[in-house]
């Protein structure tokens, strides 16, 4: 990557230049006008005072005394524009060239930003709140693109590692058709097609996790009682719990409050917190899935509980990441795609809600609790 080779260079003294040249402009007009208008006016005004005091009895006096005034006039009022021009200059440098350092500053910064260095960062050059919030702004700016670069490499890497299994699988049992060693059996032909469906999901998954991440799923939203979107999750892995030999039970309080929901989409969140479970509980274990009423804020919790192989306590804050893995040789034996959680809890947010993850530790289960607010 070429960091700034392509980017247009600035002027040497372009902004503080031209301010600057802005300024003594309007302080020469201002010197201009006021010479102009004492030029004007003073005389007059003299005149008119000498005439009413009675001062000066005959014409060459009264004319040696506007002599007098104009050239004291004159004198001081050059004096004092002189004095007020080298003043102004100055502090106009000094404007100018604060003003130019600052602007330069954040030039140059955004100039590396642009390159690809994400973590450079601009100081507030206390210049006023504008200036400031322009800093700050462009930290922020700054920050939240280093954080998306990181997200971006991070998924383009989980990615890759994702898809090499199932492409492997899918090259070298082509290879072994295409060379006689393997015959397109049914035992091929269901794990070539577990394959492609690996890699369906997987694509699948993305594209739903970053539109509800980036806020572009729609949610059909109504009022529904959380029974009919439990039972329909339930029924939903039914067949998969009773292949593996793990017992689902639901629990529903009576009388729970009718919430607005999307129900194909909270259908959605329950089934990957049911299939997350399943994956992770082992023959003979337990799946509970419960409802109750929150005492708190009138909501409704509903709860995924397993007694599978639990969570260790440092990996809690990170189950809900795109790919995160607690073990990834494990995990990605079990199938999945690794971003069931992160759906789950995108979704969960859309609704106005909270996901949360407990476990007591390795080997002794865990639950996932959905938080949904009440209808106002």
């Amino acid at each position: 990557m070429n960091d700034r080779a392509d980017l247009p260079t600035r002027r040497p003294g372009g902004l503080a230049g031209r301010l600057l040249i802005a300024q003594t402009l309007v302080l020469l007009t201002g010197i201009l006008t006021a010479w102009l208008i004492a030029g004007a006016v003073g005389p007059t005004l003299f005149h008119k005072h000498l005439a009413e005091a009675n001062v000066g009895a005959t014409p060459a006096q009264i004319g040696h005394t506007e002599m007098a005034y104009q050239s004291a006039n004159a004198i001081s009022l050059s004096l004092a524009l002189l004095a007020a021009l080298v003043v102004a200059m100055a502090v106009n440098v000094y404007i100018a060239r604060r003003i130019g350092r600052s602007v330069a500053t954040i030039a140059d910064a955004a100039s590396d930003v642009a390159g690809g260095h994400y973590d450079v960062r601009v100081n507030p050059p206390g210049l006023g709140a504008e200036f400031d919030a322009l800093a700050s702004g462009f930290n922020q700016m700054a920050d939240r693109l280093g954080s998306v670069e990181r997200t971006r490499r991070r998924l383009l890497a989980d990615l890759g590692h994702e898809m090499r299994t199932p492409v492997a699988t899918l090259e070298a049992y082509l290879e072994a058709l295409e060379d006689g060693v393997a015959t397109l059996d049914a035992a091929t032909v269901q794990l070539l097609r577990s394959q492609t469906r690996r890699l369906a999901r997987l694509s699948e998954d993305i594209a739903t996790v970053s539109r509800t991440e980036e806020g572009q799923v729609r949610l059909d939203l109504h009022p529904v009682h959380p029974e009919s979107v439990i039972a329909a999750a339930a029924d939903s892995v039914g067949e998969a719990y009773q292949t593996k030999g793990v017992r689902l039970v639901t629990e529903i309080a009576i009388g729970l409050p009718e919430l607005s929901l999307d129900a194909e989409r909270m259908g959605q969140v329950l089934g990957n917190l049911l299939d997350n479970a399943l994956r992770h509980t082992p023959p003979g274990g337990t799946v509970t899935i419960s409802a109750t009423t929150s005492p708190a804020s009138g909501g409704v919790v509903l709860s995924v509980a397993d007694t599978g192989e639990g969570i260790p306590a440092e990996h809690l804050t990170h189950v809900f990441e795109r790919f995160y893995r607690v073990d990834t040789a494990r995990d990605r034996a079990h199938g999945g795609s690794g971003i069931g959680l992160a759906i789950a809890k995108a979704l969960v947010q859309a609704h106005g809600g909270q996901l949360t993850a407990a476990s007591p530790g390795s080997g002794q289960g865990s639950i996932f609790r959905i938080l949904l607010p009440k209808d106002e």
